[in-house]
């Protein structure tokens, strides 16, 4: 149970916590949300025992064992592997005390450290950081490679990594999306939601904090505000609270009015496409969400060029990639108006054909031709790098616009939360988030009419995220993005695109549709590995050709079912020999009989093996009985 008591914590002129309390039971998934700079990770401080209350107590108990993500991590020369590995600080003693043991020929301790290190899981221990990296979106051979050989975003997923493989009773996040594609995303999501422990989430993923959390802790006016539910649980139930204050009443209705005509210009286009129908419920929540934001401090428009071209741009036959082609034969045409989110595979290429449609990456091959008026809006995290850390928000939009007033300058900043003297604070002691909203206030001055997103929201709060959502929804002019973001995507835009095994093509169906091909295609990836795969997608030209489909399925089976009984056969045997050996370990003199000693090593190491073998085998069995299942199941459908 974590419990804090009258809580009162200042840093130093600003309070951030006073009289603050809150409540939470073991298994709880809490997100913690609030703006930036409300005291979140000064919360996780205090529980680490980083910071003392100036008031108040904490109070944890059922289990000390505390991970906590680190927000640095240098670049070391150890594979990420053995990295991941580290985070595990028992099992790493207990590894380095059996080697000791067996330097100097201590039989007794050696069979002891076999023992904890069997309680430790430690045997299963690579298989399961492996596992690990792979679904934060490494590759198998990558898990070899040095850590400074990662840039500093993979090198961050290295570190979460480590910590969801630290043995925790209570898990710390601090935004570990941030760095993450929508793949990687959908992964940690499920892996959290079967996390046993207490986890408090500080996140601002709306559709990451619904997935995972039960309970939402709202840092509110310097106090923390504990909602039953998820995410749109707490924002119904905060809507309802603010709908009670009469004070904001007036703002209230400004929202819904906004949020009535964003409604109403995509209300005509909800029947053209699956996606738009799924995107016209979420719009229907929409006054709902407004209220609950009416608070927020960020409020701004997107304007767009004034004049257009049609077509804007044009890829005709175009090869993208670097030194080496990634996308081949890339044909597209974007229109005025277009609303387009790109979905695909980490590495596919989704960031390859921003930069390239930009024109900061030219074309391997084929064509790309730009509109007489095409004015292009591009935002992507290596922007916030190009920014002038010495100047001011003030002075970057003055660089710009030299003839602009000064007074137009600071209404616009201030839209973007740059209000008063903010707007002539000096950038190099900015946030991550100040300066994401610095980068994009700066895209959206310069009119574009054709805004080319790459992971936009990395950084931004969700009051943030939500201005930028309404801003984006109100912009006239083309947009394209890549974002981990569901919200923003089903917000903002009309049509997905898919990047994939080097192709750029329509994908006909929203973001669920898009989690099932995910899915299907990495269960397929695994299948292959097993065994030779048939063409699929063939088209049945008759009843002839359908029955020999099927026929030919059920020819399948047979292997499959052969592997199944045979891996099944082996498990048995492996079994009965694994407890034949541990029988022979319970021997006590086995352990006390110098002259056994050899015996000893090499029933310990053969034990090892077994265990090793035998879950080998049961994953075997696992993966060819999910494989049958499928197919019979196709087989049942024919």
């Amino acid at each position: 149970m974590i419990a804090l008591r009258q809580l009162a914590l200042q840093r130093g002129t600003q309070p951030l916590f006073e009289e603050a309390e809150l409540t939470l039971h073991h298994g709880h998934k809490a997100g913690i949300v609030g703006p930036n700079g409300a005291g979140k990770s000064s919360l996780f401080k205090l529980l680490l025992g980083e910071l003392t209350p100036d008031q108040g107590q904490i109070e944890l108990s059922g289990g000390q064992r505390i991970a906590h993500m680190a927000q640095e991590i240098e670049a070391l020369d150890r594979s990420i592997l053995d990295y991941v590995l580290d985070g595990d600080v028992e099992l790493r003693r207990t590894e380095l005390a059996l080697e000791e043991a067996r330097q100097h020929n201590d039989a007794h301790r050696e069979a002891e450290l076999h023992g904890e290190l069997e309680a430790l899981d430690g045997y299963s221990a690579p298989a399961r950081a492996a596992q690990l990296l792979v679904g934060l979106g490494f590759s198998q051979p990558q898990l070899d490679q040095p850590l400074s050989a990662f840039s500093g975003g993979w090198r961050m997923r290295v570190n979460l990594a480590r910590t969801l493989f630290m043995p925790s009773d209570l898990l710390l996040l601090d935004e570990p999306t941030n760095h993450l594609d929508l793949d990687a995303l959908l992964w940690l999501e499920q892996w959290l939601i079967r996390y046993p422990g207490t986890l408090l989430l500080i996140s601002h993923d709306r559709d990451f904090l619904d997935a995972v959390c039960d309970h939402i802790v709202h840092f509110d006016r310097r106090r923390l505000v504990l909602y039953r539910g998820n995410y749109s649980t707490y924002e119904r139930t905060r809507a309802e609270k603010l709908a009670q204050q009469q004070a904001e009443a007036t703002k209230q209705q400004a929202r819904r009015e906004e949020i009535e005509r964003f409604v109403a210009r995509f209300r005509a286009k909800a029947t053209k496409a699956r996606q738009a129908q799924s995107r016209l419920k979420m719009l229907e929540r929409m006054e709902t969400i407004a209220v609950a934001h009416v608070d927020s401090p960020f409020h701004f428009t997107l304007p767009s060029s004034d004049k257009t071209s049609h077509p804007l741009l044009v890829l005709d036959q175009a090869t993208l990639g670097y030194d080496k082609p990634l996308l081949n034969d890339v044909k597209l045409t974007l229109l005025p108006g277009q609303r387009i989110g790109l979905l695909g595979p980490n590495g596919a290429g989704k960031s390859t054909l921003i930069k390239s449609l930009t024109g900061e990456l030219p074309v391997l091959g084929g064509k790309r031709v730009a509109g007489e008026h095409l004015a292009i809006g591009y935002f992507a995290q290596h922007q916030l790098e190009g920014l002038d850390l010495s100047s001011t928000p003030f002075i970057h939009v003055q660089r710009l616009s030299p003839k602009a007033s000064e007074q137009e300058i600071r209404n616009f900043l201030g839209g973007f939360g740059f209000k008063g003297d903010d707007a002539f604070g000096e950038v190099g002691r900015f946030s991550g988030g100040e300066k994401a909203r610095l980068a994009l206030a700066l895209v959206a001055w310069q009119k574009p009419n054709l805004l080319l997103l790459d992971e936009p929201t990395n950084h931004l709060d969700l009051e943030m995220r939500e201005a930028l959502t309404e801003a984006l929804a109100g912009f006239e002019g083309t947009v394209i993005i890549v974002s981990h973001d569901r919200h923003l995507l089903r917000a903002t835009v009309d049509e997905f695109w898919r990047v994939a095994d080097g192709t750029v093509a329509p994908f006909d169906g929203d973001l669920e549709d898009y989690r099932a091909w995910l899915k299907a295609r990495l269960e397929s990836e695994r299948r292959e590995a097993r065994t030779d795969k048939t063409a699929e997608n063939t088209p049945a030209l008759d009843r002839k050709a359908a029955r020999r489909a099927a026929a030919e399925l059920r020819e399948k089976l047979r292997p499959l079912k052969r592997e199944r009984d045979k891996a099944e056969r082996d498990m048995t045997q492996v079994s009965d020999e694994l407890v034949a050996v541990e029988e022979q370990l319970g021997d006590a003199e086995l352990y006390t009989d110098a002259s056994r000693k050899d015996e000893l090593t090499t029933l310990l190491a053969r034990q090892g093996e077994l265990k090793t073998r035998l879950a080998a085998l049961e994953q075997t069995w696992l993966d060819a009985e999910e494989a049958l299942e499928q197919l019979e199941a196709e087989l049942t459908a024919d």
